[in-house]
């Protein structure tokens, strides 16, 4: 699918500015709408829109089909009267720069749990009937995710592996007394989700009068631990226990000398063929119910993924095995035609993972960051190299900021040596014929002029912000996610050159 020449920024709502601890869906998101469109910008690009677990990853999602309850706008909530606001004069105190997630969800989850007990004397008529027909038409991913978010609540947050056996097995009889048994607790997750989506489809038809479209974000896996897993474990290699008996991961890479464990659950691809890749078209058919353009995570693992046993300490010890290539997206445009979708082809890519994208016709990555290293594949990855159908970014939420990997040291955040930094920002400096004083308007300006159809920088990019702004470290366990932005940080002179550039390189909408 063709892409017209545009511009955007990556942000997570997470990031928002807000008093309520965490980005919300609300003013908030509706106000860097105005100023995506105030600087011509066509994009705004985020992360996975569903809830985190562990490590607070938006990668690592209890369900691959339900929305984040974290980004509830509590003013809208209280704008529906859904919510009284003397309960937000309570709210307690949260940094500004940063979400501090244990309390954040705490608090949060608290006055959401006011709200669903309130919901049937709150909610208005017209409320009421949105929510009945929400349940109807999603009751086939609500009702397994209300009942796994339910079951998972009510034995203290441990995986399902360790609930009791007939209900971790879904035993009929088990499930049918859970749901007598957690009723309350079921409606209110429904409720939630009611509420997440209709904030959600406000902000984005706010988005859609300005001419902005979001590219959302699927990860080829999910967490083991997750209704997805829970409510079809035929779909995926696992042990009679239901642990993983092998998981998914890449090798030794930029980021990690001994490759990232990931420890998802890998596909059973087989079974997913004999069901005529139901479950992968309701995936892709709820994503784009929610957003314009899906960027697929690890795209290369649809043509081979790196298989690593269930109990292994670390990814070195796994194999290439052959995925369910062009078969899979065969399948997909019989039943959904052609889907703007962009395959993120980073990392391990060969001639066969670049013949599957360009079959399929999705626009692969190209990330300026890794134009100028020794890699054997930096030549790609620099402009003159591009062809017009791909998506050129500055970073990655996975990348250090621009400033933050120009000022890097070795051993912190890569797996390249002084040497080899030294030698990169050598070729840098020349390359761009720069002092290196704004190095991230320099690649915002190469990726701009570029032949790319598409270019989108972080927002810590172009604010020019070190590594202290950095969202995610692959294979750091903790303290991922939590970056935010405060307005006076946008200055109008950033906004006036942001808009110039989108201007002057042809990418105004």
């Amino acid at each position: 699918m063709k892409f017209e020449r545009a511009s955007g920024v990556l942000l997570h709502p997470t990031s928002l500015p807000g008093p309520y601890g965490i980005g919300e869906i609300g003013p908030e998101a509706r106000r860097f709408a105005d100023f995506l469109q105030a600087t011509g910008q066509k994009i705004w690009q985020i992360l996975p829109l569903g809830p985190t677990s562990y490590g607070d990853s938006p990668y690592q999602s209890p369900s691959t089909f339900a929305g984040n309850p974290l980004w509830l706008s509590l003013d809208g909530l209280v704008e529906d009267g859904l919510l009284d606001p003397a309960e937000l004069k309570r709210f307690p105190s949260f940094p500004a720069d940063r979400v501090d997630f244990g309390p954040v969800i705490i608090a949060r989850m608290k006055v959401l749990e006011t709200v669903c007990n309130g919901f049937a004397d709150k909610a208005s008529a017209r409320l009421r009937t949105e929510f009945d027909s929400f349940c109807s038409q999603n009751a086939d991913w609500l009702e397994d995710y209300a009942l796994f978010a339910a079951l998972k609540d009510a034995h203290g947050g441990v995986p399902w592996t360790q609930w009791e056996p007939e209900l971790a097995q879904r035993d009929p009889a088990a499930l049918a007394a859970a749901r007598q048994t957690c009723a309350a607790e079921i409606r209110n997750v429904r409720i939630i989700q009611f509420l997440f989506e209709r904030q959600w489809k406000q902000l984005r038809a706010y988005c859609a009068e300005r001419r902005i479209q979001f590219v959302g974000d699927i990860p080829i896996f999910v967490a083991h631990d997750s209704a997805d897993v829970w409510a079809h474990p035929g779909l995926f290699f696992l042990r009679p226990d239901g642990h993983p008996s092998v998981v998914a991961g890449v090798p030794p890479d930029y980021f990690s000398a001994t490759g990232q464990l990931w420890g998802n659950p890998l596909y059973n691809w087989k079974a997913h063929k004999a069901q005529n890749y139901d479950w992968w078209m309701a995936r892709l058919k709820r994503v784009f119910g929610m957003v314009d353009i899906v960027r697929i995570d690890h795209f290369r693992g649809f043509e081979a993924y790196w298989e690593v046993p269930g109990d292994a300490p670390t990814a070195m010890d796994g194999k290439w095995i052959k995925g369910p290539d062009r078969h899979l997206f065969d399948v997909l445009k019989k039943r959904m035609g052609d889907l703007p979708i962009i395959a993120e082809d980073l990392g391990v890519i060969t001639d066969e993972v670049d013949a599957l994208r360009e079959y399929c016709g999705f626009p692969g990555m190209r990330i300026l960051q890794f134009a100028f290293g020794t890699d054997e594949r930096a030549d790609e990855f620099r402009p003159e190299s591009y062809p017009t159908h791909c998506c050129v970014y500055t970073g990655t939420h996975d990348n250090d900021t621009t400033v933050g990997w120009f000022h890097s040291e070795a051993g912190n955040g890569s797996t390249r040596t002084q040497e080899e930094i030294d030698a990169e920002n050598k070729m840098i400096l020349d390359y761009l014929r720069t002092d290196g004083r704004e190095i991230h308007w320099d690649l915002i300006n190469l990726g701009s002029r570029s032949n790319a159809d598409t270019f989108v920088t972080p927002l810590q990019d172009l604010l020019g912000l070190g590594s202290e702004a950095r969202m995610n470290t692959p294979g750091k366990a903790s303290g991922n996610w939590t970056w935010r932005f405060a307005w006076d940080q946008i200055t109008p002179a950033i906004r006036d050159r942001f808009a110039y550039v989108t201007r002057a390189t042809g990418r105004m909408h």
